[in-house]
């Protein structure tokens, strides 16, 4: 099968989704193609519920990313039995999780992409590839010439682009390709960083992974599973860094790292719309009180929590052999909490285990009660025109260095986004290390870190842009990966409008002024936080 398209979009996660649409709405043909049987990504092949920043509602986000919530909301109002106090809520959030103000099913949102593509499907501007994994790129000097790739539904398919978008999880086409990226830690010494590795650069040290699953709970029934042939590593495991036993109610603040316990459940009606401080109702993605009585036996929660984590080896930088050894003990993580949860777990009433926990695979798209995919929370990183530093974005390391309150004015900003610097436990170098939270200001998205140092026709879309170990860690989410995807998709269109390279657009200020306009009357992209909200501390 061979395609010849004006931009090519390769991984299907949210910001492949943005930037195939803004290519769309900016006139030019997309092919835009996914491994997995699902688009979506973070929202519903990893099932992780958005983590977003306190303004969202009305801003921090573009505004096809607003359009993606509502869709998901409506989808809700359209087909679901609602409580008469869900149905009357502006703000929909249907299981009612303390991470967002919008939880959901990950079908949810993958009605709600679905319809945002429909049309340009039906118009036959768009063709989307699911099932299709990138197998090969040819490269003509500094420029992408072809794309192939092995689809399940149509052997080898090979695309022709003016424009080559990689969205994938990992940045497959950057090393595919031959593009200079960089993965792991950086030194302190390469780049100033005040939280960066003291010594030589670790590309070996990456965040953890997590393999998520779905769980209800199903009162007087027995849903335990087989014991996990690595139950007995899991159960005795315990981090040099961790407070005791990783498969234990208790964890470490990622702020202050002191040890904290949270249980399952705050009281027995947690699972039944509870709400406290456990670990139930952090992620629920169907509450019972969101919905008519009896439509719902049980709330349904994603475990996405510290004691599932996988952080024994990197993906990126590894080989064949050793990458797929790492996915699979992480879903044998995973498959060990649920065990240990439904078997040896200290109950909220005093007993042990709790087997009426119930996989709920089937909302998932899987037949284990696991997610499609891995949540990755950390990609290859182009090395790009301009790099994202810690001093750009760190409350501390912004003080350190003398500069404003508030983080770095970029003049070509193409977007922004708010989360804390949050890195997760990583791999290390030869052994794991902890948390790195750090405080952040509200933050700019550069256009210089989504233009490689030499490729021309190739763009960053998802987590894959020039930023750095540390500072991936707030620019790694939900609002920010489509951001990032929409610029890429519309820089790609715009660079085939005008016949100008992506370099030009940012060299030139006339050229930056016609795209920032681009973004924001065409688009809806908003540039800039007020100050009042971008000097704050998150």
């Amino acid at each position: 099968m061979q395609l010849d398209t004006g931009v090519l979009v390769v991984g299907g996660g949210l910001g492949g989704i943005a930037a195939a649409l803004a290519g769309l709405r900016l006139g030019q043909t997309v092919v835009l193609t996914e491994e997995s049987p699902w688009l979506g990504g973070q929202l519903t092949t990893q099932a992780v519920p958005p983590d977003e920043n306190a303004w969202i509602e009305t801003f921090g986000g573009t505004t096809s990313y607003r359009t993606l919530r509502a869709e998901i909301r409506n989808h809700y109002r359209r087909f679901y039995p609602l409580s008469r106090s869900a149905r009357a809520a502006a703000a929909l959030n249907p299981g009612d999780g303390r991470v967002s103000p919008l939880c959901h099913e990950p079908r949810a949102a993958l009605a709600a992409i679905d319809g945002m593509l429909a049309p340009y499907l039906s118009s036959g501007r768009l063709t989307v590839l699911t099932g299709t994994a990138l197998r090969d790129v040819a490269v003509d000097g500094d420029r992408i010439s072809g794309v192939s790739l092995d689809s399940a539904a149509h052997g080898r398919v090979t695309v022709s682009a003016r424009y080559v978008l990689d969205a994938t999880e990992l940045g497959d086409v950057l090393d595919a390709s031959g593009t200079e990226w960089v993965c792991g830690a950086e030194s302190q010494d390469e780049t100033g960083e005040l939280h960066a590795l003291p010594g030589p650069a670790q590309p070996l040290d990456q965040q953890a992974f997590t393999w998520c699953f779905a769980m209800d709970y199903r009162e007087g029934e027995d849903w335990t599973i087989d014991r996990p042939a690595d139950y007995d590593f899991w159960r005795g495991y315990t981090p040099d860094f961790w407070p005791g036993p990783l498969l234990s109610w208790t964890d470490v603040r990622p702020d202050s790292l002191a040890p904290r316990t949270h249980p399952l459940f705050a009281d027995p009606a947690s699972a039944t719309g509870g709400q406290g401080i456990d670990r139930w109702t952090f992620r629920r993605m169907l509450s019972v009180r969101a919905f008519e009585p009896g439509f719902l036996a049980s709330d349904v929660t994603v475990v996405n929590w510290p004691q599932n984590d996988y952080w024994l080896g990197p993906l990126v930088g590894v080989g064949p052999r050793e990458h797929q050894r790492h996915l699979t003990a992480a879903k044998e993580l995973s498959r060990s909490l649920l065990y240990w949860m439904q078997t040896d777990a200290p109950r909220h009433d005093g007993g042990t285990g709790y087997p009426e926990l119930r996989p709920r695979g089937d909302l998932l798209g899987t037949g284990d009660g696991f997610a499609l995919r891995p949540y990755i929370r950390e990609s290859r990183r182009i090395v790009g025109e301009f790099t994202v530093l810690e001093e750009h974005v760190g409350v501390e390391a912004r003080r350190v260095a003398g500069k404003p309150a508030g983080s770095e004015v970029f003049a070509d900003t193409v977007g922004i986004g708010c989360y804390r610097i949050d890195l997760h436990p990583s791999t290390g170098a030869g052994r794991p290390r902890t948390y790195v939270d750090i405080a952040c200001h509200p933050f700019q998205i550069p256009l210089g870190a989504l233009i490689p140092v030499r490729v021309d026709n190739l763009l960053p879309a998802a987590k894959n842009i020039a930023t750095t170990h540390v500072t991936n860690g707030c620019h790694r989410l939900h609002p920010v990966e489509w951001n990032v995807g929409e610029v890429a998709g519309a820089l790609a269109a715009h660079c085939i409008g005008t016949g100008l390279p992506p370099r030009a657009i940012r060299e030139k200020p006339e050229h930056l002024d016609d795209f920032q306009r681009l973004l924001v009357q065409r688009l809806g992209i908003e540039l800039a936080w007020p100050d009042r909200i971008r000097t704050l501390i998150v």
